[in-house]
């Protein structure tokens, strides 16, 4: 079979001066892209900077034949994410593609959670996606193309102690992946999201002996695959790590309907409300509407 290619398609990357948005970075320039290192340079908790972080992984890829310039605005503003997105602009013309991928961990039980540990969090995971891609998003609408990747979590997605902050921001991405699947279609822009594992700086201490088996490279082949023209699908979500990668999905019981619902209809007929046989997986409102429509009748 053909091998993927980028053919010069443009690609930012936020995050992308160490873990897993280099491992994407240097796939996807390896196979053509011209890539936007975006990357403050700063702490596992975001404290700090450092503008060669994302100097250093440019030289890498240019050192292996790529093309690819840096950037260290911050995408936790909207001034920071239009100027990652003229970054692109400027030294490649155009922007295919937006790999937000940018994180940082202040971890906290919730009850010890305090404003300083959410507001960071939120303000880099859910509106530095939001800040990069609604710059790149009336670019991708006028050439009637773009592919955008987020990086959700397994903590946002299925819960994990200590992490209600990123929790919130993660799974927020799911629905904003969501939303941006349903109004980019009919402009050939596709959305889809990741739920990495793999061994960084950000998890070490928390992979014990599983970390050797967690690559941060082996979760790179899937963002490379979402965020490539052959991609098909969009406002999917997908858990990835180690070399496994699986389709993670928000499903619908069949339910349970009484025109005059009361609380103890709910109590009563409980089991059925959460039968899970007979699911159905919708992919927008619409459709999870319209699995009222039949109790209706």
């Amino acid at each position: 079979m053909s091998e993927l290619g980028y053919d010069g398609k443009v690609v930012i990357i936020t995050g992308a001066g160490g873990g897993l948005g280099r491992q994407h970075a240097l796939l996807m320039a390896s196979r053509g892209a011209l890539v936007v290192i975006n990357d403050l340079g700063g702490a596992v908790d975001g404290s700090g900077s450092d503008k060669g972080a994302a100097e250093r992984v440019v030289d890498e890829i240019k050192a292996l034949g790529g093309e690819a310039v840096a950037d260290t605005n911050s995408v936790a503003t909207p001034e920071g994410g239009k100027a990652i997105v003229q970054t692109a602009v400027d030294a490649f013309g155009k922007v295919d593609v937006v790999v937000n991928n940018a994180g940082l961990l202040r971890d906290k039980a919730f009850g010890n959670m305090e404003p300083e540990l959410l507001d960071p969090v939120i303000d880099v995971h859910l509106k530095g996606a939001f800040n990069v891609t609604r710059a790149a998003w009336a670019i991708m609408k006028e050439q009637g193309y773009g592919r955008i990747v987020s990086t959700s979590s397994a903590a946002g997605i299925f819960g994990n102690f200590g992490q209600p902050n990123s929790g919130a921001a993660k799974m927020g991405l799911v629905g904003f992946t969501r939303v941006l699947a349903v109004e980019g279609a009919k402009y050939n822009i596709k959305a889809n999201a990741i739920a990495p594992l793999a061994l960084t700086r950000m998890t070490e201490n928390l992979m014990g002996g599983l970390g050797e088996k967690l690559d941060p490279g082996l979760v790179s082949p899937l963002v490379a695959f979402l965020a490539h023209e052959d991609c098909p699908v969009s406002g999917q979500t997908f858990s990835v790590g180690g070399g496994r990668v699986a389709h993670v999905f928000i499903a619908e019981t069949q339910g349970y309907h009484n025109p005059n619902l009361s609380m103890e209809d709910v109590r009563d007929n409980w089991g059925t409300i959460t039968d899970q046989s007979g699911y159905a997986v919708p992919n927008n409102l619409a459709e999870e509407t319209a699995m009222f429509l039949p109790f209706f009748k």
